[in-house]
């Protein structure tokens, strides 16, 4: 059996990656990825560090133990920084890292089809729930 080098072990691990598969981890990343709150906090990182208390009143109604969970896990999975300057009192920003940034692409991507697109979504809404019957 040929010996393979580190780089194409690397490249077979991850075309053996499927999400569609329950075990697959890419499957638990896909599912943090989709979270609402995940995908607010990387679009207002996307223009540049923030406060906490800032990032808490850009997002509209997420809740102070939401925030902290999502910025933890977001922190984890390597997709943000966390710098604590000591002052009083201490000083906490969050900064999207070069992987954050990727990522930022895509769900701003999302947000803003969001918004271009809510009004026809709306009115797909109301035409399905007038034309369906009730069950």
């Amino acid at each position: 059996m040929p010996t393979m080098t580190a780089a194409q072990r690397r490249e077979e691990a991850r075309i053996a990656y499927d999400a569609f598969l329950k075990s697959c981890p890419t499957n638990q990343l896909l599912d943090r990825l989709s979270d609402k709150w995940v995908s607010l906090v990387v679009a207002a990182l996307s223009a540049g560090p923030m406060r906490y208390s800032d990032l808490g009143r850009k997002i509209a109604g997420v809740s102070p133990k939401m925030l902290t969970q999502t910025l933890r896990s977001l922190e984890r999975d390597g997709l943000l920084t966390r710098t604590v300057t000591p002052s009083v009192p201490v000083r906490v920003d969050y900064e999207l890292t070069p992987l954050g940034h990727g990522l930022a692409l895509l769900l701003t991507a999302v947000k803003d089809w969001a918004e271009t697109h809510f009004d026809e979504v709306r009115q797909a809404r109301e035409r399905y729930d007038s034309e369906t019957p009730d069950e």
